[in-house]
């Protein structure tokens, strides 16, 4: 196997996939810190401290950090999530040294510099306008929150406009150190690159960062519910969902190929049905958000406001048949799609690289594909009922939906039907 890994002192672990047929590398620093890891007044602080990486540091300006990374041909980028946040750089290999170089000195010194901070933080604020004005994002939003409402990993991960525009780089600077530890960050890269120089280089720049493991995070309690929001739209943007489960769950695969069998693809039944069959909507799917402690299953579809109570009792049918009569031709194709998925990765320096960095944050150890395979041929059609039947069992369904107001009542009436299963 190709991958290697190595423990510095400080206990960032440093992976490798030497793919080499590549002349490229896709370098990234991941850090086990995202929105969730946020208190009540930093609310939306993760996604800034990923904006400011680009803003500056103590050896180099926001535009020499961009002309240096583009000189050698390069592209640099960064990504916050619920339980993550990502920078990440693609090089040719041989410029490797210089990707871990500027990675390893926006975490390490960054400026944040007062004029670089507020300008950054308006233009948060515009993003989080943005989402306001576009209701298939914003219901996404909302579905979160509802589902586990009160708590930092309920909230939207860029935060408000009046929790940005609050913070002060002693805040950034405290929640970096804080979150940002050794045992909770992975270095890994793929494509073109030397693990042992890598590992040099890494343990050189990144000796500054603390050892020691980050605060514990509260467990998640699922919470559901209903929240209608009216708006003056074309559509109705309906979202209904159900606590799903851990990424480390035993039915975890079963779980997947449930989405994937309900609305995965154009064979799938929500899209068959609900678009092909009915013409309800134009976009329909499912899918299945896990982390380290809980999960959230869901289906959304636009619809117009005449459609409402057809396609949501439609989704509700297929949720619920499917949980009694899922196929072995079924289950056989959301598996196939799945280990296609999986398998495409590894063709990916970019995606490889992610998913060793994944594995060593959730799972302490990188899993071998073989392993993945194996898990996801073992489901069968028991598992996937079962898990269906555990799904809508588990508690109470989540439901948002934005749009005009005649059209939301009708969601409302039909997901009434999941809460007596």
């Amino acid at each position: 196997m190709s991958v290697k890994i190595s423990v510095l002192d400080n206990g960032v672990t440093v992976i490798t996939d030497e793919m080499s047929h590549l002349g490229t590398a896709s370098l990234g620093i991941w850090v086990g810190a995202g929105a969730r890891d946020e208190q009540e007044d930093e609310h939306g602080i993760s996604h800034l401290l990923e904006h400011m990486a680009f803003k500056g540091t103590r050896r180099r300006s926001a535009r020499r950090i961009a002309e240096e990374i583009e000189q050698v041909g390069g592209d640099i980028n960064a990504a916050t999530s619920v339980e993550q946040t990502t920078y990440n750089v693609r090089v040719l290999g041989e410029d490797v040294g210089l990707g871990i170089d500027i990675l390893a000195d926006i975490l390490t010194e960054p400026a944040f510099a007062p004029d670089e901070l507020e300008r950054e933080k308006n233009v948060i604020v515009q993003e989080i306008g943005a989402v306001m004005d576009t209701p298939d994002d914003l219901v996404f939003d909302l579905f979160q929150e509802q589902a586990f409402p009160g708590q930092s990993v309920g909230r939207s991960i860029l935060g408000t406009p009046d929790t940005v525009r609050a913070f002060s780089r002693d805040q950034l600077g405290a929640y970096l150190g804080r979150t940002y530890r050794g045992p909770r960050m992975v270095v890994a890269a793929a494509g073109a690159v030397e693990h042992d120089r890598l590992v040099e280089e890494a343990a050189q720049r990144l000796k500054i960062i603390a050892p020691v493991t980050k605060p514990e995070l509260p467990q998640a309690t699922y919470g559901g519910g209903t929240h209608l929001l009216a708006r003056d739209l074309e559509q109705v943007h309906v979202l209904l969902g159900l606590e799903g489960c851990s990424f480390k769950d035993p039915e975890y695969h079963a779980v997947q190929v449930l989405a994937n069998v309900l609305g995965g693809g154009m064979s799938s039944r929500l899209f068959q049905d609900v678009r092909e069959d009915r013409g309800l909507c134009y976009s329909i799917y499912a899918f299945h958000w896990s982390y380290q402690d809980t999960g959230l299953f869901g289906v959304y579809a636009g619809t117009d406001t005449g459609d409402v109570e057809e396609l949501s009792n439609a989704v509700i049918d297929q949720i619920l048949d499917t949980a009694e009569t899922v196929t072995e031709l079924e289950v056989a194709r959301a598996k196939a799609q799945m280990k296609v998925g999986l398998l495409a990765a590894l063709e990916s320096s970019g995606a490889r690289a992610d998913q060793l960095a994944r594995q060593i944050l959730g799972f302490g150890r990188v899993i071998p594909v073989e392993e993945i395979v194996a898990r996801v041929d073992a489901v069968d059609v028991a598992g996937v009922r079962r898990a269906a039947q555990g799904l809508i069992g588990r508690g109470r369904p989540t439901l948002t939906a934005i749009g005009p107001g005649g059209g939301l009542e009708p969601a409302a009436r039909a997901v009434e039907r999941l809460k007596v299963h």
